[in-house]
């Protein structure tokens, strides 16, 4: 690029949340050279989380999902079209009609896309579905609207038992098949594992814990059913593979880059690392695809699915790759997502895998209103609300200065036992699905405090 970083060619690769959020914050910084946005997918940026929510109710059409615009970005777009490679020293990106897009600097946020059913032939019959994009929401509620029998969920992660929840708000019969033993557990650990498991029986959910499924069964091309690993059956005419993300780095296998099945590495300035570790100045990373070290979770390499954290690592990407390098800032956002499911509120901020002990600080699993507070070796690492959302702004506070654990009282319904016990987190080759959080890697444990950044 020229020494007027705020001109040039910039190309995003990933037309979705991360990359229209950065092209935005490209124009605001006072980017005025090309930009050229490429996506997969044939529609314009739209939103993910209503597809498993407000889409599968019938309440929003997933063509009415779009992302709103804070800004006119001045992009040409490039949609319904892969890229297939990256040639970093001729710094050019390859798309899969061969053409090739000369670039100054290279935006790589391609997210992910959802894991297959690993047996084809039966993936391929008529009632199997993923959800991971708009079309996936859209056939699926159809499906729903059409009124199956029964729908199977296979993997009880977020997506998994938001699909099972938006069934029984149907009133639709479903079975949820989890490998691990219980819901959500690869992400909250075993104490709200063990109350999402109770609230979903509680709604009439045929939960199956400690199982996989091993075929899916047909007749005519059509699902009929499935065969579980204790020697069950179930008949069902729509199952639906909820078994996580894989993110979608292959094609970079051939451009010297640090990707790999668990993401691109990248600095905490967005920029991505080579397959030596060494960073590279011209090509940075945001969103889902990205593995970024955090030094409040000891420096592990952190891969997010997290609706907040594509935003954030966008806009920080997109500002460093217009700023000379005094003017840069790394991407040190506290984790936070959420869902709703089976009339609960669910809030997390910080890692709650990252975690060696939890203790319920406020309210009660009874009462299905509380906060769980994670802690690692001492420290406050994460915390969860169940409908009272309202003191994590609290406990974000905490686990931005590396407070002690556990944490001093902090409200007047302090529950009745506040004794910390291990937060069972279970090994993610446990589950049938992938954590929404994956961590890699280990650095010596360093107590801060989290600067602010502004603007």
């Amino acid at each position: 690029m020229s020494a007027d970083l705020k001109n040039g060619r910039i190309v995003v690769v990933g037309a979705s949340l991360a990359g229209l959020r950065a092209a935005e914050k490209l124009r605001d910084e006072g980017f005025t050279g090309s930009l050229t946005m490429v996506g997969e997918e044939s529609q314009l940026p739209y939103d993910r989380p209503p597809l498993s929510k407000q889409v599968l109710l019938g309440r929003v059409r997933a063509e009415d999902t779009g992302l709103p615009r804070r800004r006119e970005v001045g992009a040409q777009w490039k949609l319904g079209i892969r890229a297939t490679g990256v040639d970093p020293i001729g710094k050019h990106l390859v798309l899969a009609d061969g053409e090739q897009l000369p670039y100054d600097r290279l935006l790589i946020a391609t997210g992910t896309r959802a894991r297959p059913w690993p047996n084809p032939g039966e993936g391929a019959l008529d009632g199997v579905f993923t959800l991971r994009t708009s079309d996936d929401a859209a056939r699926l509620a159809e499906r729903f609207d059409a009124g199956p029998r029964r729908v199977l969920v296979i993997g009880a992660g977020f997506t998994g038992s938001e699909i099972a929840s938006a069934c029984r708000e149907r009133g639709l019969e479903v079975t949820v098949a989890e490998r691990g033993p219980a819901p959500l557990v690869g992400a909250l650990g075993g104490a709200l594992g063990a109350l999402a498991a109770r609230l979903q029986l509680a709604h009439g959910v045929d939960l199956r814990c400690g199982v996989t499924v091993t075929a899916l069964n047909g007749r005519n091309g059509r699902l009929t059913g499935a065969e579980l690993s204790d020697g069950s059956r179930i008949e069902a005419d729509v199952a639906v593979v909820a078994l996580g993300a894989m993110r979608n780095t292959e094609w970079l296998a051939a451009s010297g880059l640090a990707a790999g099945p668990r993401g691109l590495a990248c600095d905490a300035g967005c920029r991505a690392f080579d397959m030596y570790g060494i960073v590279t100045d011209d090509v940075f990373v945001a969103g889902d695809v990205a593995r970024f070290p955090h030094p409040l979770f000891e420096y592990q390499m952190l891969s997010l699915e997290h609706w907040g954290n594509a935003v954030e690592q966008a806009e920080v990407a997109a500002h460093n790759m217009v700023n000379p390098g005094p003017l840069r800032r790394p991407h040190l956002a506290v984790p936070a997502f959420w869902s709703s499911q089976f009339g609960l509120n669910i809030k997390s901020v910080g890692v709650p895998t990252f975690s060696d002990q939890v203790v319920i600080a406020q309210g009660s699993l009874e009462e299905r209103r509380l906060v769980a507070v994670y802690g690692y070796r001492g420290r406050i690492t994460a915390a969860v609300s169940v409908n009272r959302a309202k003191w994590l702004e609290h406990y974000q506070r905490l686990i931005e200065t590396a407070a002690p654990f556990p944490p001093e009282p902090a409200a007047v319904d302090q529950p009745a036992s506040s004794t910390p016990v291990p937060s069972d987190v279970p090994d993610p080759k446990l589950l049938s699905h992938g954590p929404t959080v994956a961590l890699t890697g280990h650095q010596p444990d360093r107590r801060l405090t989290l600067m602010r950044w502004s603007g």
